[in-house]
């Protein structure tokens, strides 16, 4: 005979709810970057106990510090929490021992060969399997194919001998971070929610609902893990016509700013989106293609996402090829020109330089010889094939350019300034709309 107790399940549900409720519940996440600390300080700041847990310890002591590294935590937010010990941060995992909750926000990134990776939800599963416990509750967030959650997380966790649903509850609920949003932050954007049972599933909308204004619980892990993508591979496709049109509009010489914005103006049947030198960051050119992978098991061919992959993709050798044009139209050649570049960070008003169209821009400029160099307060410094480049000022960069290149709008450039200086200015955000001169190329 056993002396093991047997597991009440209806008792562990009870009191975790309760726990729940009351705010007792002390809440663990996984992965400490732009998703996962602002969670952290949404439920901090709600009552909860926190603890984050991340590989780095550079990241644990600065958030234990109170000196924050993710542009949507002000450090003066972060730090009364991080003081009072209502948030804490640490490198080891046995922490998962004495939590109650607990959400995975680690990357999801693509291979070269545009397959998931899934080694760091698997290393992540992997310790909280190793200290899984009666009455916790796992939420996966990070971004990843339809059927993750419960293929991959669940048999890794049912390996302890607990039942899910039972004595631990397993969700899947889709990060929306949008970094840089002034008015859509994690407080305020509605949380979709879908568990591996129904009780999972009100596990998972009860602890929501504790910090976030709205909750959306679905019936199914696959259903919200269907929902990032769909959002996302929408906003890829929608784009990627908008970058054909403009290729479109290029060729016959029509303004394609004018077009959309004309567009517009219908109150039904239309959305604007616009053209740009190529998409950036990690969720919009990445993660529509987890869903092209995972139907391709299936033996559907996702015909619209490679191609709105693929138009995109090609927009900075179109933005080259316009900077190529209007140097020749000086009488320049783009061998040796100055080309400097505007904003680097892949969207305005933030840091992040991941998937940037910027970055591969810069590197086909130094392919055909030009001399690059670039302006953007929110990065410094940027490692480019195997160089650092300095951030120049706006004003000197564009002085002493043959060629402007306007890639990241950030609020805080003087346009006005860039025009009056420039000699030669490519602008691929429509930035300078408004401005009249024969010195602006626009995309």
């Amino acid at each position: 005979m056993s002396d093991v107790a047997p597991i009440d399940s209806l008792a562990t549900a009870t009191i975790l709810q309760e726990k729940i409720r009351a705010r007792r519940a002390r809440v663990g996440i996984v992965g400490l970057g732009y998703v996962g600390l602002p969670l952290a300080v949404e439920f901090a700041r709600a009552g909860f106990p926190v603890t984050g847990i991340d590989v780095s310890r550079a990241k644990t002591e600065q958030v234990n510090q109170g000196d924050s590294y993710v542009g949507d935590v002000p450090s003066e937010v972060l730090r009364p929490l991080a003081e009072s010990g209502k948030l804490r941060a640490t490198t080891d995992f046995s922490a998962v021992l004495d939590l109650d909750t607990i959400n995975i926000c680690v990357p999801t990134p693509l291979r070269k060969t545009k397959d998931p990776d899934m080694s760091y939800i698997v290393s992540a599963c992997q310790e909280i399997a190793a200290h899984l416990h009666p009455g916790l509750l796992v939420i996966l967030e990070s971004t990843t194919y339809p059927g993750t959650t419960d293929e991959l997380v669940l048999p890794m966790l049912s390996k302890s001998g607990l039942q899910v649903g039972q004595d631990f509850f397993l969700c899947f609920s889709p990060e929306r971070v949008d970094p840089g949003n002034p008015k859509y932050q994690t407080a305020n954007i509605p949380k979709v929610v879908g568990g591996v049972t129904p009780a999972c599933t009100e596990m998972g909308r009860l602890f929501y609902a504790q910090a976030l204004e709205r909750v959306v619980p679905v019936s199914s892990t696959q259903v919200a893990e269907m929902v990032k993508l769909l959002e996302n591979t929408f906003r890829m496709i929608n784009i990627g016509l908008a970058n054909e049109i403009a290729l479109m509009c290029g060729r016959m010489g029509v303004n394609v700013w004018e077009v959309i914005d004309a567009a517009a103006t219908k109150p039904f049947g239309f959305m604007p989106f616009y053209p740009g030198p190529g998409l950036g960051g990690h969720c919009i050119p990445i993660d529509p293609f987890y869903l092209s992978w995972k139907t391709k098991q299936a033996g559907i061919e996702a015909r619209f996402i490679e191609l709105a992959g693929y138009i995109n993709g090609q927009m900075p050798h179109f933005v080259l090829s316009k900077v190529q044009d209007a140097l020749n139209e000086a009488a320049k050649p783009l061998k040796g020109s100055r080309v400097h570049v505007m904003g680097v960070a892949y969207k305005r008003n933030i840091d992040d330089v991941r998937e940037s169209p910027a970055l591969d821009l810069l590197l086909l400029l130094r392919q055909r010889g030009a001399v690059v160099s670039y302006s953007d307060p929110y990065v410094p410094v940027l490692a480019l094939d195997g160089i650092d480049l300095q951030a120049q000022a706006p004003e000197d960069g564009a002085a002493e350019a043959d060629c402007v290149v306007i890639v990241t709008d950030h609020a805080v450039f003087d346009y006005h300034a860039l025009v009056k200086h420039a000699k030669l200015i490519v602008d691929t955000r429509n930035s300078l709309k408004g401005f009249t001169s024969e010195k602006i190329v626009r995309l």
